[in-house]
């Protein structure tokens, strides 16, 4: 079986080389014989992913001005009002594959919770018109998300993948008859353990990660971070190991870390991880953590599956999902509005600490049958092949 995923932007941002990784060896471990490609906006950050078949250049194409092509794109857009020969132009990188493809897996966790995705709906459709498989790779998806064109492009899949209950439910009841419930990939990804940097303390060193994503949708949450900072510092002996996980140009954690880093740094205690780290090496840093506080979802993973106990500094459906499945209640995880309020941070971090035994001991408890749901996912697209 030949497997090619795509709706995949590169791995700078490591929660998307995280899915790849991981996906790549559950996939392969309990499927003999499957040769897995990878299409990507940015083939050159996925050098990385040395277990892959194949890389190929997924990046979109640009039809030049007044070019044959352009002109009946133009055409086709403005007298008939159908784009499919612009998408197809636009999307040539990955289409051209599907001939020698047998299963398609759509991938990026929460792509559809970003707007209405045409080029993607297109290569879906022609996928489907080739008479090959298409698959909804582990997608977190909000109600807010749904829209009838995107419906309609979901009904297409002859499997959909959530990967955890909220959306699951959600998608049952807009009436999809192709959704089965399984549990995000990278609960089952490895680890590399670095060495330690200088200043972290074992067994007293808290993570920290947070994103542009969410500051630039919660304008005064870097603000309370801040406050949340120094309350660490002040009740807690705790020294903080501030987390990149995305380190895309525009979208970089690091950017937003090493502000804080230099307002910190002469306390002794804050301390500033490379931007250079792969996935599973950031994940051997978040693992030895004894507290993690993180924005983006993966590095949260990273540190669930390690039975860190977490804090989430949610903005989606897919935090609030997952920690539901971890722990049967929306644990420890703030919405978007919250993130702004500095009482709250500072009350939930309280609380994280104070029942640090008793979430350590639940994750124990919860990770391995999330972790079987990991590997679920494979026993269905298992069976679509058969």
């Amino acid at each position: 079986m030949k497997v090619m995923m795509f709706a995949h932007d590169g791995s700078l941002n490591r929660g998307c080389e995280a899915i790849v990784r991981s996906s790549n060896d559950i996939i392969k471990e309990k499927i003999n014989g499957t040769e897995i490609y990878l299409a990507s906006g940015q083939p050159e950050t996925d050098k990385i992913l040395v277990k892959l078949d194949g890389i190929y250049d997924g990046s979109k194409k640009h039809i030049k001005k007044y070019s044959l092509d352009w002109i009946l794109s133009s055409i086709k857009v403005k007298v008939f009002n159908d784009q499919s020969y612009a998408l197809g132009k636009i999307e040539h990188n990955i289409i051209k594959h599907i001939k020698n493809i047998d299963v398609f897996l759509s991938i990026g966790g929460d792509n559809y919770c970003y707007g209405e995705q045409p080029g993607w709906y297109e290569i879906d459709r022609r996928i489907k018109a080739q008479g090959k498989k298409l698959v909804l790779w582990g997608c977190s998806i909000g109600e807010e998300d749904i829209s009838p064109q995107k419906l309609e492009d979901l009904k297409s899949f002859d499997l959909i993948l959530a990967r955890e209950t909220l959306t699951y439910n959600m998608l049952k009841n807009k009436g999809l008859t192709n959704v089965k419930l399984c549990a995000d990939p990278a609960f089952t990804m490895e680890k590399e353990e670095l060495e330690l940097p200088e200043g972290w303390k074992e067994g007293k060193t808290v993570g920290l990660n947070f994103s542009p994503l969410v500051w630039n949708r919660n304008k005064q949450s870097r603000a309370a971070v801040r406050v949340l900072i120094n309350h660490i510092l002040n009740t807690t002996d705790l020294t903080i190991a501030l987390t990149p996980h995305v380190i895309q140009e525009g979208n970089n954690d690091y950017e937003v870390l090493k502000n804080y880093y230099e307002e910190f740094k002469n306390t002794g205690r804050v301390l500033l991880l490379p931007e250079n780290l792969n996935a599973i090496q950031y994940k051997g840093y978040i693992a030895r953590m004894k507290f993690f506080i993180g924005a983006r979802t993966h590095a949260t993973i990273a540190a669930y599956s390690s039975y860190v106990p977490t804090m989430v500094l949610g903005y989606s459906v897919k935090s609030k999902g997952i920690a539901k499945d971890l722990f049967g209640e929306e644990k420890l995880v703030l919405g978007i509005d919250d993130i702004s309020d500095s009482v709250k941070l500072k009350a939930n971090f309280d609380q994280m600490v104070e029942e640090e035994e008793i979430i350590r001991e639940n994750l124990q408890q919860s990770v391995p049958r999330i972790q079987k749901m990991s590997y679920k996912a494979v026993d269905y697209l298992n069976e679509l092949n058969r």
